[in-house]
């Protein structure tokens, strides 16, 4: 038996201790250099995905197909964009993964479409539906590393902030407005609009946006050159409500990005249907829209042109035949609602006719329909749904190709000649290899 005395084991316990630092700088550094932003995309596996996202603040990562063509398209975006956003003072690394062949990553972010994109914050995973051009992406992704709320001293601050914005977010704005009042509202909303409390301004910034006594919240909107302002009472209830209204424009272009949006929101759709959202008469009739929308908060109002999209309005019942503009009431599902005698929209006075069109539907002279084609939720998934079709094809074929071989092998038993058996796997075989090589076409 080895007796070992009190120095002996103070020794041991410190070299221990000293290995123990070693090895944890050694696996620090290790870490840093086989991480180190540096600009460029990383490609991510199993080996490595929970280690880069545990180490990095801010992850932005692009879950792909090789054979997508969306996804290659996309490639050069994030090439260009990963640089900048890594020399951001609060750095985003941007990282993608081969989802086609690394399955278990796929299945447990629920990937079921190429590309999908996501951001991952201090590790948690948030869908990303935001612009995919290299410069929109940066402004994008610096919506997520901003603070919460801007803190505002001087009317350049306040135009700084609102450049520095942009165009994409709406922004909020706290004009004498304690930081306290909106800074739990900012974190919840943080991912959709920009906020901000201005404490110091000059008269010119009143008038410039438009209120003439403090506190007061305005938002902005800048590509629609839209303005709402509210003077409160600046309780959350009240405060959530005004932010939740001024999300989106007063009236909406219905398109992949905004249905999208729109799935957050539970207030029903006023949908109006036109031919070309282009022509001059159509624009006209969206001021009107959005005069609509301002008086009607509880409502969404929506517009989509058939030249833009036509398979979308043709789901609800539009033709060549239809007359246009067509409105109805959307609810996002499965189902929406006409009003009766006030479906269409002649180029007179189309004002009244809305609002007789809004009179008639808050009375109930309604009648519900079924939409023809998937809801609100089905056309955003159906964007990325391609690679189930292929699937099931896949599926279906094989099952039938299977039942074609059991059916032949039983006709050569019956027969009693194996060549005929063997001829037919190998042409089996041949026209499977020859399924595969297509059977992920985008």
């Amino acid at each position: 038996m080895m007796v070992v005395n009190c120095d002996t084991k103070s020794k041991m316990l410190h070299l221990v201790v000293v290995a123990s630092i070693f090895c944890l700088q050694t696996a620090s550094v290790f870490s840093e250099q086989q991480f180190s932003i540096d600009g460029k995309v990383l490609e991510l596996d199993d080996s490595n995905f929970d280690s880069v996202i545990s180490s990095f603040d801010y992850v932005f990562v692009d879950f792909y197909a090789p054979w997508c063509g969306h996804c290659k398209r996309l490639s050069p975006e994030l090439d260009a964009a990963a640089p900048i956003v890594a020399g951001l003072k609060q750095p985003i690394v941007i990282a993608k993964v081969n989802a086609d062949k690394f399955t278990r990553l796929a299945s447990a972010y629920d990937i079921d479409g190429f590309p999908t994109l996501k951001i991952f914050m201090h590790g948690v995973a948030v869908d990303y539906y935001g612009p995919r051009k290299a410069d929109l992406l940066v402004r994008y992704l610096k919506k997520f590393v901003a603070t919460d709320v801007a803190i505002l001293g001087s009317d350049s601050a306040i135009s700084d902030f609102v450049e520095e914005a942009g165009t994409y977010f709406p922004m909020y704005i706290g004009f004498g407005l304690n930081e306290s009042l909106i800074s739990k509202l900012a974190i919840k909303y943080k991912k959709k609009a920009w906020f901000s409390v201005a404490n110091d301004f000059s008269e010119d910034v009143m008038l410039r946006y438009d209120f003439d006594k403090v506190p007061a919240l305005v938002s902005l909107r800048t590509s629609y050159t839209e303005r709402s302002v509210f003077y409160g009472p600046f309780e959350e209830e009240f405060l959530e409500e005004f932010i939740k209204q001024n999300l989106l424009p007063l009236a909406v272009p219905i398109n992949h990005d905004t249905l999208k949006i729109l799935k957050d929101d539970d207030r029903k759709i006023v949908l109006t249907i036109i031919e070309d959202e282009a022509e001059e008469k159509s624009h006209k009739l969206i001021k009107l829209l959005k005069a609509a929308a301002s008086a009607n908060r509880d409502l969404i109002f929506g517009y989509v042109g058939v030249k833009q999209w036509e398979d979308f309005a043709y789901t609800f019942g539009v033709s060549d035949k239809t007359k246009l503009p067509k409105m109805l009431v959307w609810n996002g599902n499965e189902e929406y609602i006409l009003v009766i005698d006030s479906e269409s929209i002649d180029e007179e006075d189309q004002g009244s006719q809305i609002s007789r069109f809004l009179e008639g539907y808050r009375e109930g002279r309604t009648e519900v329909k079924s939409v023809s084609g998937p809801s609100l939720m089905g056309y955003i998934n159906s964007l990325f749904g391609m690679r189930t079709v292929f699937i099931i094809v896949f599926l279906v074929a094989m099952l039938m190709m299977i039942r074609s071989i059991k059916d032949d092998d039983d006709e050569g038993v019956r027969i009693g000649t194996g060549d005929r058996v063997d001829d037919h796997a190998e042409s089996s075989a041949s026209e499977r290899n020859e399924y595969r090589s297509g059977d992920k076409e985008d």
